[in-house]
């Protein structure tokens, strides 16, 4: 029998766990282009959801929380639930709880309560938002977003039901309806909602055109992860967020 030693795994550092939707194509991708060559794990999960994204089909994941973090490994720090509007719809404490029904010493997160902290973080309070969802999911976003003291002063949508035609909308769409967003008046910062919207390629020029911090779902979840975690992770991702 060969003798062998124990580390604390691949990559090292923070531990983190995402569930991640399966129409999902773009969080993990976005996540990799934060923590390429950091010291940090990443370990993912799927959730199962229907295609069709409605309050109904979101609620439905509730139940199935506790079954998809179980396929993550013990002893992670953070584990985050990607989806945001999900999370509103099921609401923040209830996926916190499922969660640590399972992984009872993890932090948890979720896109909606990182954005929120993200724009604590950067002092913004009356916001442009950009969302591909339906007006039946966009309602209750606002509300939430209203609870923590923060204004949605315009709202641009691709009322977009299907989260596998979300997934393929081009940044550059994304950009234009950030810009159109951007001419609120009184506006503090940008909201690109759903972690399925590519963004990372363009929240850098947003900002340079608008004069406006650009939070997305994503960026903010990354981000929040990382700080629950306990890591110092300026310069690690897009946007004045990671500054």
């Amino acid at each position: 029998m060969m003798d062998y030693v124990l580390n604390d795994g691949a990559g090292g550092g923070a531990r983190l766990g995402l569930i991640v939707l399966a129409t999902d194509e773009t969080l993990e991708f976005e996540a990799r282009e934060v923590l390429a060559g950091r010291d940090a794990q990443l370990l993912h999960a799927r959730i199962p959801v229907a295609s069709a994204i409605t309050p109904e089909t979101l609620a439905q994941m509730d139940a199935a929380m506790p079954v998809a973090a179980a396929l993550l490994p013990a002893g992670l720090d953070v584990i985050g639930y990607g989806c945001t509007s999900g999370a509103t719809v099921i609401g923040q404490a209830r996926v916190a709880e499922q969660i640590r029904s399972v992984h009872n010493d993890a932090k948890v997160s979720d896109p909606i309560s990182a954005v929120i902290a993200a724009l604590g973080q950067l002092g913004a309070q009356r916001i442009g938002m950009v969302t591909p969802y339906v007006a039946s999911v966009t309602a209750p976003m606002r509300a939430l977003l209203a609870a923590n003291g923060i204004e949605v002063a315009k709202e641009v949508s691709f009322a977009e039901g299907d989260d596998r035609r979300v997934a393929r909308i081009d940044p550059t769409s994304t950009r234009a309806a950030l810009l159109e967003a951007a001419r609120a008046p009184g506006i503090d910062a940008l909201f690109a909602s759903c972690t399925n919207l590519q963004t990372f390629t363009i929240i850098e020029e947003v900002e340079a055109q608008t004069g406006l911090p650009v939070v997305t779902s994503n960026q903010a979840l990354i981000w929040h992860l990382l700080r629950l975690a306990g890591v110092d992770a300026a310069g690690w991702g897009p946007g004045r967020l990671f500054g």
